[in-house]
This record gives C-alpha cells, structure tokens and sequence, in this order.
C-alpha cells in the first residue's frame, strides 16, 4: 500500500454516488454510501492511520472485572471532550490533519456535521465488537454515527432488540456507513469475529458529543 508524508494533502474530495438505501425497514436509519474513496487514497489513509495514530488497548468493566482488549483504540475531538463508555472515561486529543480532512469529507458525504472520532483497530478477523448500541448519554440524541472502513473487508449486522431479526452488510476497504435517527434506541449492531481474515481493518467512527 502506498505511504503519504504527513504534510502531504490528500485528494479526498474525489466524485462519489452515495446510496441512500435504508437497510433498516423499521425504527431507525442506515445509509451504505460504499466506497467512497479511490482504492489509492484509501491505501494511503489506512498506512498513515496505522502508523501515526497512538493506538492504545481497550478497557472495559465486566461484572465488576477490568477487561483488556486485544482491539485497540484512539479518541479524537473538537475539544477535549470526556468519552464514558464500558465504565471507561477517555478525554479526546486534538484532530490530526488527516484526521480532520477525513471529517469534511464524511461531513460533506453525510450533510451532518461531527465533533469527535472514536477510531478501532481490529489486527485480526479473530477480533470483532460483541452486540451493543452507541447510546452513551453524552452523544447527541438521535444524531448520526458514520463509520468509515479502511483495510480488511467485515461483514457489520444490525438487530432489533425486540422482535431480534437480524441484518447484515459487507463493509468495504475505503467505505462509508451511517447510522441515524432512533437506530441506536431500537437496534443492537456488532463485528463478528471471523477466521476468514488475517488482515488489520481501521474504523472510524464519527459522532457528535454534546
């Protein structure tokens, strides 16, 4: 994959046919823009991503045991913002210059507009992301989460939390996901591990923080 100097300005603003499909046909919105980026700004987003960005393991409380994850993750933002999730509290360092290019792209892809990024790194297929919803109650209410993929191909699902049918989509490498409206009140959504994979994926997840 190509490399890119961190002073070097992406072309990131290349023409893009976004599909407003709803894949949800109830309670909530997800729109699958597909690949959103040219295969070579994407290869250079994911090599800088994955070289500069100061990955550090997750954290989460269970049952009242401190768990280490194998994931790992980076919190960035407009501000400082404090992040609680897990029974965890992050405090968000400051946009990157690719970190905010990639922001106004999403931005301009969406019509939203976000204040903070909650980046994931998955080395493996062998690690995924169990069901949950992003309801945590310092994110703007109903807002939009957009979720851009770089590297490995995952399939990403979706189910409802009452009547549990499920969904399912394959995110692919220089992709972009949204999920809005009443979406993270009515559905659950996970990675499933997968022995079909030995290759690293970064996602972004935009979001606003009020």
């Amino acid at each position: 994959m190509n490399k890119i100097s961190d002073n070097q300005t992406l072309d990131l603003f290349e023409p893009s046919e976004p599909s407003l499909k709803n894949w949800l046909h109830k309670d909530g919105t997800v729109n699958y823009h597909g690949v959103i980026f040219s295969v070579k700004t994407a290869n250079a987003c994911y090599q800088q991503l994955l070289n500069t960005i100061p990955w550090q393991h997750d954290q989460a409380a269970i049952y009242g045991k401190r768990i280490i994850t194998k994931r790992k993750v980076a919190w960035y933002g407009s501000k400082p913002f404090k992040y609680s999730y897990s029974n965890t509290k992050k405090t968000a360092l400051s946009w990157t210059p690719l970190l905010k290019q990639l922001k106004e792209k999403t931005e301009i892809v969406t019509g939203e507009v976000y204040n903070s990024c909650l980046l994931n790194l998955y080395h493996n297929g062998c690690e995924g992301m169990a069901w949950h919803s992003d309801n945590e109650k310092n994110l703007k209410p109903l807002g939009a989460i957009a979720s851009l993929t770089f590297g490995a191909e995952r399939v990403f699902s979706f189910k409802h939390k009452t009547s549990h049918e499920t969904i399912s989509l394959i995110l692919q490498h220089g992709s972009l996901l949204v999920m809005k409206n009443e979406t993270q009140k009515y559905w659950f959504h996970r990675l499933p591990s997968t022995t079909q994979t030995h290759l690293p994926r970064i996602n972004l997840t935009f979001r606003t923080m009020i």
